[in-house]
């Protein structure tokens, strides 16, 4: 039995991680709660109770920031499991290239997203942007990509859906690589198809692989702020808002203690979806 000496000197490896975790995660946490409750300045606060969530709670765009963050979260995710999947069972055969298009389709996801956005935003433009040019040069008229109520947000879906579906791939390929090369030969040799393969064989056994995907993107999507603030700032008019971009709102006006209330507000969002969602992904995960 290992001494009391020995013992703490194994503990003494996970001080740095228990500090950068503290300092970065439980400190700034507990804090956001805190203040949420004041109204609060760089040198100042003054507690005020539930008044910020009051205030945050009948923002007139909420009701729009809510449904379009679902709507958002859905869409990408759904995009990038369904085509995250099928390229990676396509670049799981015997391709050649697949190393290098797993490289430039994974690529996007390393870049800048302010960056990508800006780029998109360019390439969006609906008189100058490169895609309504190509489309005007087989005679297409393009479309106002942001600047049209309607497709506004979905056109930053399709960007999100380019810059993160490699990260889905990625994921796959290691869930597919992993099923045994066995079960597929057993496949063959009773008649099975390509289909047959990928519908009995690939699909079922990556379920977990597709769990680790629906989460991250559903609850990326939920979160996210730095693509759509860039291609719209939530135009045009609130059409394209998220709760993380009207949040950033409050906070671009000085209204700090409502704009720290609404990042709890969104953290209980994403807890209620997220907990029972991981719950019923593993409950039929281990049915199947």
């Amino acid at each position: 039995m290992p001494s009391l000496t020995s013992r703490l000197y194994s503990y003494k490896f996970f001080i740095p991680a228990a500090i950068v975790y503290v300092l970065f995660f439980l400190a700034p946490t507990f804090l956001s709660f805190f203040f949420s409750l004041t109204i609060w300045t760089l040198s100042d606060w003054k507690f005020t109770g539930l008044d910020n969530f009051k205030i945050f709670l009948t923002e007139p765009s909420l009701n729009i920031g809510l449904r379009n963050s679902l709507v958002y979260a859905t869409a990408t995710c759904a995009l990038k499991v369904v085509i995250g999947f099928l390229l990676a069972a396509f670049l799981c055969t015997d391709l050649k290239t697949k190393g290098f298009l797993r490289s430039m389709i994974y690529f996007p996801n390393i870049l800048s997203t302010i960056a990508v956005g800006i780029i998109f935003g360019s390439l969006m433009h609906p008189s100058h942007g490169l895609i309504n040019t190509c489309l005007a040069a087989i005679g297409i008229k393009g479309p106002d990509w942001l600047g049209n109520p309607r497709m506004a947000l979905f056109s930053v879906v399709l960007v999100d859906v380019w810059k993160g579906v490699g990260i889905a791939m990625t994921i796959f390929i290691a869930g597919i690589q992993a099923i045994p090369q066995h079960y597929y030969e057993a496949l063959m040799i009773d008649g099975g198809t390509a289909f047959h393969k990928l519908r009995y064989i690939t699909l079922p056994l990556s379920r977990s692989s597709m769990n680790s995907v629906i989460m991250l993107a559903f609850i990326g999507g939920i979160r996210s702020f730095d693509l759509i603030w860039v291609m719209t700032k939530g135009g045009p008019g609130f059409t394209s808002d998220l709760i993380a971009s009207i949040i950033y709102k409050q906070l671009q006006g000085g209204f700090y203690g409502i704009s720290t209330a609404g990042n709890v507000v969104l953290f209980v969002i994403v807890s209620i979806i997220a907990v029972p969602m991981y719950r019923f992904l593993t409950k039929v995960e281990v049915d199947l």
